[in-house]
């Protein structure tokens, strides 16, 4: 009873924290219902769509580090929670992508128009900024605990090795990650997102205590934003070059590497 008592501070924390990232998912889901019967015009519908997509990930994801970093009940609780989070962004955010790296990848495969791009790209940007601001000024409400001002206002450095180390570990993540989005788009709906949410999770299980396992760059841009402006260079190569760099290296691999070697096995086989 007496380690019951001592759990239950940390349980009204952690279930406050799952509290507001259930109601900001709620509430994003209505707003874009509303939206969706108030605006007309394509770019202004995709603009909001992605902006409250990309609220409603970076959100999530700051509470869930903040859970992360917290004692878990159980060593396999925080993944948990992504797996459970990934699969409610995978069934609430379709048709968006809250990833620039997703954008550049239908840019090259002809699937979006450059002008669609840009204004996803902005919306993007604009709404990793205000889930940032938006969580600052949550924690300094004092919720629990762990929310406090000061943390929105710290760089917690998540790069534990070396440049290189860190540029190939993002890099393949975000490859691993977007050819698995490329190749799933025949499987049936329901058991892609199980599909994609375990490869999140896999890969935040790999990754998470060298990088952070991000390979999003508006993601990062929102939960490492003091650490961008302490070590700009070192940041913007990790978290947005690597992760691009594994979506041209994808793309470059199964639309020109492998069809041509194809070819040219077939080629061979026929003389």
């Amino acid at each position: 009873m007496t380690a019951l008592r001592g759990l239950w501070p940390e349980m009204q924390d952690t279930c406050t924290s799952l509290g507001l990232m259930l109601s900001i998912v709620l509430f994003m889901g209505l707003a874009r219902v509303v939206t969706g019967q108030q605006l007309n015009g394509p770019m202004a519908h995709a603009f909001v769509l992605e902006f409250l997509a990309t609220f409603q990930l970076c959100f999530c994801t700051h509470e869930l580090q903040l859970l992360s970093e917290q004692e878990p009940l159980h060593p396999t609780w925080p993944l948990t929670l992504i797996y459970f989070f990934s699969l409610v962004h995978g069934l609430t955010l379709v048709g968006t992508s809250s990833n620039p790296c997703g954008v550049m990848m239908q840019m090259m495969l002809g699937g979006m128009s450059t002008e669609t791009g840009a204004i996803r790209l902005l919306a993007q940007l604009i709404g990793a900024l205000c889930s940032r601001y938006c969580m600052g000024a949550l924690w300094s409400l004092g919720l629990t605990k762990y929310h406090v001002s000061e943390r929105s206002f710290a760089c917690r450095n998540p790069i534990q090795v070396d440049l290189p180390k860190a540029v190939i570990i993002e890099a393949v993540c975000s490859f691993i990650f977007h050819s698995a989005l490329l190749h799933f788009q025949e499987v049936r709906t329901k058991l892609r997102i199980h599909l994609l949410s375990a490869l999140i999770t896999f890969l935040v299980y790999a990754g998470g205590s060298l990088t952070g396992a991000i390979f999003n760059p508006t993601l990062a841009l929102s939960l490492h934003f003091k650490c961008f402006d302490e070590a700009f260079l070192q940041f913007f190569i990790v978290y947005w070059l690597s992760p691009s760099l594994g979506i041209l290296l994808m793309i470059l691999m199964f639309n020109f590497f492998l069809p041509w070697l194809y070819d040219n096995h077939t080629t061979n086989k026929k003389e």
